[in-house]
């Protein structure tokens, strides 16, 4: 039996332990491996297995090859060519697609080219279509983990150039830097640079440069296509206004119509915005001849993910400043990929729309695969987008449109399986300060829908600075005056709680206490008199007074509030008067004689006392003018008061 028992508890306990959750910290690598025949090398990934999410499309790997000499591939094996001889890096970023995990970390490999066998003549793809300056990335931002980002020239030019390009990061207007530049890899010679100012065309005058000044006003660009420009300090000092870093690097002898890559490895920081709807960019110029100021950019812009989903929604939305919305375009941005088995024909996005967005503004921004809008009234019978605009969507639906599957024969460019819309809106003319989210149904055909991420559009808190003045009444106290100014601060325009912070100066004047005492005694001549000594206290005081308050808006015109509040007595005046009565006879009918005398005493930061408080504000209460009552319970007795006041939120 106890044999029996024994057994029981050893088994009890190995099922218990044996269940016990056991972190995994083991990290997934990819494995890079090759075949050879001369200089023709054939790449392969060894990856680890996917871990599908629940309800997602089934899981894939995406890849960016870097082989080594300049060039770059993202096809899944990659077969290459090299020109000469030598021993290259070939490394491997890998992508995890609708994967519950980690990217898989990878370890660059070296390949050793003896012999040419093979026609090496193939070059780096043009890029004119592009306007001779393209930027790629591997993945969209994650935090905390790392991406490829790949930067391409083309000299466009009949003649040999030296030129110089400059990849800007960390956009200032987000609190914390998004990037850290780890390393960037050229095979052509470029060279890193240094520039001391913003400005900098160091080949035309090493003795000026230029700094961006509050006298000079950029208009922003999107520069979503590559565009020419030819006043480059201006661009310049655009760009160091808006980007807190940037790599500069020089190139010499690029040939006509000679393609070059420059390859740079991000970390997406830990501070990165959580925002996953978050669009991030970075900017890329282009100087194609250091001589010269014509110059291109181009813009890579990148949604902040929490997992690799090619169906997404993202919004500009996602930080704005309350105070400058009113006639601002917030862009929307809802991505999709068909990874089936075949092409898909019609495929439709069924989106949210926030009370917020008047959608009468609603415009296209742009579309891929790119078509015209349907007509009206009419069946279409070639490519078009179809948008139907109701209370709460909008209804786009790509007609007679080819989409390859990412798991169709014959299919190597994932990209080419990848669409868009993007589309903007105004604000409505009333929309308060809080947050929306919206987000996207797919169908591709007549398949299920795939559901997207959330959207966001959030605002700054902004700061509201507040003119105050106003009375103080104390029941307990005889005869006292208090006038008050001062000054808050709060969020600007909350729209139901929010904090607020005061400072109050304030003059007081008040009684405390008037003795009186009678003394009945004789003159000299034994005359019988009274005298009557009247001794009064006043105190005169400049006080501050910090409230701190928690604040509800019941609508746009009434608000509540309650906090506690700090008084100390900066300066205090202590006024005590005396004056001696002498009356003829035992009572006080004939007054025969007065005297007066008074002492004051002068002191600083005399007292500190608390309490709570009660408010009350009727007027516009998110911002401008109101009138406000306040009741403050002072820890300390005979000092509770009514406070009357007018305020106006700027």
């Amino acid at each position: 039996m106890k044999k029996l028992l024994y057994c029981f508890i050893c088994l009890s306990s190995a099922m218990v332990f044996s269940q016990a959750k056991v972190k995994d910290t083991i990290t997934r690598r990819a494995n890079i491996t090759y075949s050879q025949k001369g200089n023709a090398v054939t790449f392969k990934p060894e990856t680890p297995p996917l871990i599908p999410i629940a309800g997602a499309p089934k899981p894939s790997y995406s890849y960016l090859w870097e082989l080594g000499d300049g060039h770059y591939s993202k096809q899944a094996e990659p077969k290459h060519v090299y020109k000469k001889k030598g021993t290259y890096t070939a490394r491997l970023a890998v992508t995890n697609n609708y994967d519950n995990g980690k990217p898989p970390a990878t370890r660059p490999k070296k390949v050793a080219v003896n012999e040419i066998e093979n026609d090496p003549s193939q070059d780096i793809a043009s890029i004119a279509d592009q306007n001779g300056f393209a930027i790629l990335k591997n993945c969209d931002p994650i935090p905390d983990q790392e991406m490829v980002v790949v930067l391409s020239y083309q000299n466009l030019e009949n003649y040999v150039a030296n030129g110089k390009i400059y990849l800007f990061y960390n956009e200032k207007e987000f609190k914390n830097n998004n990037f850290e530049l780890l390393d960037f890899r050229t095979y052509a010679g470029e060279r890193e640079v240094q520039e001391n100012t913003i400005a900098a065309v160091n080949d035309l005058d090493d003795s000026k440069t230029y700094l961006a000044t509050a006298e000079n006003t950029f208009k922003t660009k999107k520069y979503k296509n590559t565009t020419t420009e030819e006043d480059l300090e201006a661009s310049l000092a655009e760009a160091h206004k808006i980007y807190n870093n940037v790599s500069i690097v020089e190139f010499d002898e690029a040939n006509p119509s000679e393609t070059r890559n420059i390859f740079y490895t991000f970390k997406t920081t830990p501070e990165m915005i959580k925002d996953t709807s978050a669009t991030v960019t970075m900017r890329g110029i282009f100087v194609p001849n250091r001589s010269f100021k014509n110059h291109k950019i181009k813009n890579l812009e990148m949604e902040i993910v929490t997992s690799h989903d090619p169906n997404k929604m993202s919004s500009t939305g996602s930080l704005i400043n309350y105070r400058l919305v009113r006639f601002k375009r917030v862009k929307f941005k809802t991505r999709f990929q068909n990874d089936g088995e075949g092409p898909a024909r019609t495929i439709r996005l069924e989106t949210d729309i926030p009370d917020m967005f008047d959608k009468k503004t609603f415009q296209i921004e742009g579309m891929y695969p790119e078509c015209p809008i349907c007509p009206k009234d009419e069946v279409p019978t070639t490519s078009c987008l179809d948008t139907i605009i109701k209370q709460k969507q909008i209804f786009f639906t790509f007609k007679n449109i080819y989409l390859p599957g990412s798991n169709q024969k014959n299919v190597k460019e994932k990209d080419s399986t990848q669409g868009f819309v993007r589309y903007s809106m105004k604000f409505s003319e009333d929309f308060h300060k809080v947050k929306t989210k919206s987000r996207t149904a797919i169908i591709f055909d007549k398949n299920e829908p795939i559901i997207t991420n959330y959207a966001t559009t959030r605002f700054l808190p902004g700061i509201s600075i507040g003119a105050k003045a106003g009375y103080n009444f104390y029941p307990d106290l005889e005869k006292s005056t208090s006038y008050f100014v001062g000054a808050t601060l709060s969020p600007f325009k909350s729209y139901r709680f929010y904090w607020q912070v005061e400072w109050v100066n304030g003059l007081n004047t008040y009684e405390s206490d008037i003795a009186v005492t009678d003394n009945t005694g004789g003159n000299q001549d034994g005359v019988k008199q009274l005298q009557r000594t009247t001794t009064t206290t006043e105190f005169k005081n400049i006080n501050w007074e910090i409230p701190i308050l928690i604040r509800y808006n019941i609508n746009n015109y009434i608000g509540i509030g309650a906090g506690i509040q700090a008084n100390v007595n900066v300066s205090e005046e202590k006024i005590q008067s005396l004056k001696i009565e002498t009356f003829e006879g035992p009572d006080d009918r004939f007054l025969i004689n007065t005297r007066s005398a008074s002492t004051s005493v002068k002191n600083s930061f005399t007292g500190y006392k608390a309490g709570l408080l009660f408010d009350l504000t009727a007027g516009f209460a998110r911002i401008g003018p109101s009138l406000g009552a306040r009741y403050v319970m002072n820890f300390e007795q005979n000092f509770n008061y009514i406070q009357v006041y007018g305020i106006w939120k700027f």
